[in-house]
C-alpha cells in the first residue's frame, strides 16, 4: 500500500478509531463531514482530485440511535442513501476501487448463517438505508461490500437480547481484517466463527448487563448471523501467498 493514497470518509467515526490503529501513514487520509460531505457531490470530487486516491474507503454515514432512521427518514436518505451513490459517480468517474462499509442486518434475520447471495429483506429503515447504499454500489463493478457482523468493546447497551442471535466481531478485530481485504470485489461478509445470544456475547464484556427479550423492541432480526467461509477462504489464501 505503500505510495498508494487511499481515501477513507466517516473518520470521526467509532470504526474509523479502531481502523487508524491498523491502516495509516503518509498515503493513507481519513477525511471528516467538514472536509468531504458525502451529500454534496462536489465536496467528494473536489477532495478526489486534491488526494488522487487509487481506494475509496466509505464508512461515512448515519447509523445510531438505530430509531432516528424511523423519526428522520430525510437524514437517513441523504446519508445513506444519496451520499453513497454520490460516492459511487465519483468513483466511477475517476476510476478509483470502491468499498462500502455494510452491516449483516441487510439480510431477513430469521434463519441465520446468511451467505453472501442468499436474499436480502432488511428488517428496519436503517438496514434498508445500507441496502440502498449497497444498490448503488454494486452498479460499479470495481467495488468491495463489506456486510459486518460487528460490536462494540465493551458491550455499549445496558440490556441484551436473550432471544436474539448474532455472530459479532469485536470492532478492533474488525478493522485487523479490513486491509487483508482491500484487494477483492464483490460482497464478503465479516463476523466472529461463533454464534450466539446477544447476551451471551455481551456479558463477556460487561458482566452485570440485563438479558431482554427481543420481543420488546420491533423490527429487530431474530438471527442475524453470517456466514463466513468465503472470509476465511480469503485470508488463508493471503496466509499461504506470504
Amino acid at each position: 500500500m505503500k505510495n498508494k493514497n487511499i481515501l477513507i470518509t466517516g473518520g470521526n467515526s467509532r470504526f474509523a478509531q479502531s481502523l487508524k490503529k491498523v491502516l495509516y501513514g503518509k498515503n493513507i487520509f481519513y477525511t471528516t463531514s467538514k472536509e468531504l460531505d458525502i451529500v454534496k457531490i462536489d465536496s467528494i470530487e473536489n477532495k478526489v482530485k486534491k488526494i488522487k486516491p487509487i481506494t475509496f474507503i466509505h464508512m461515512a454515514g448515519l447509523s445510531r440511535p438505530m430509531n432516528i432512521h424511523e423519526k428522520n427518514i430525510e437524514e437517513s436518505i441523504d446519508k445513506n442513501i444519496i451520499g453513497t451513490c454520490n460516492v459511487v459517480k465519483i468513483c466511477k468517474k475517476y476510476d478509483i476501487k470502491l468499498i462500502y462499509i455494510s452491516t449483516n442486518y441487510v439480510y431477513p434475520g430469521k434463519t441465520g448463517n446468511y451467505r453472501e447471495d442468499d436474499s436480502l429483506k432488511p428488517i428496519n429503515n436503517y438496514a434498508w438505508s445500507k441496502l440502498g447504499g449497497e444498490a448503488s454500489v454494486m452498479l460499479y463493478k470495481k467495488s468491495l461490500i463489506l456486510r459486518l457482523a460487528m460490536s462494540e468493546k465493551p458491550f455499549v447497551h445496558d440490556e441484551a437480547f436473550k432471544d436474539a442471535k448474532s455472530n459479532f466481531l469485536y470492532r478492533d478485530d474488525v478493522a485487523k481484517i479490513i486491509p487483508r481485504l482491500l484487494d477483492y470485489n464483490g460482497v464478503i461478509n465479516v463476523g466472529s466463527k461463533k454464534t450466539e445470544s446477544i447476551y451471551n456475547f455481551a456479558k463477556k464484556t460487561k458482566p452485570n448487563v440485563r438479558p431482554v427479550s427481543v420481543k420488546k423492541v420491533k423490527n429487530f432480526p431474530i438471527d442475524s448471523s453470517v456466514n463466513i467461509e468465503k472470509l476465511e477462504n480469503l485470508l488463508n489464501k493471503n496466509n499461504k501467498i506470504k
